[in-house]
């Protein structure tokens, strides 16, 4: 599988940027979908991730409520909407695929098996 991620770009404090991760070369269907970043001098992090069937959706406690996943099966593809962005959301934003059928997202970073490139989010006060 290879994930293209997309959408990141320069934006104000409370703008709004939509991420897109795209994927080829396999059908991400049957597959849980995370969303890390990384910011500068930090430690990659777990931002959300949405299960297999969209039916199970987590997010981290620093973006719940501003942030949020939903994937096109069609389209073999999953966003992340970021909404009221602070500064603190600046990072390089990726997105990861963990092949199989699980309940719920994982939050840890080992389980996710294909990563995209990143694409950078620069939020300014």
């Amino acid at each position: 599988v290879q994930l293209q991620a997309s959408g990141g770009g320069q934006v104000q404090a409370g703008g709004s940027l939509r991420l897109s991760c795209a994927a080829s070369g396999r059908s991400i269907t049957r597959a849980s979908m995370g969303w890390f970043r990384q910011a500068p001098g930090k430690e990659r992090e777990f931002v959300g991730g949405i299960n297999w069937s969209g039916g199970s959706i987590n997010y981290a406690d620093s973006v719940k409520g501003r942030f949020t996943i939903s994937r096109d099966t069609a389209k073999n593809t999953v966003y992340l909407q970021m909404n009221s962005l602070k500064p603190e959301d600046t990072a390089v934003y990726y997105c990861a695929a963990d092949p199989g059928t699980y309940s719920r997202a994982s939050s840890g970073s080992d389980w996710y098996d294909y990563w995209g490139q990143g694409t950078e989010v620069t939020v300014s006060s």
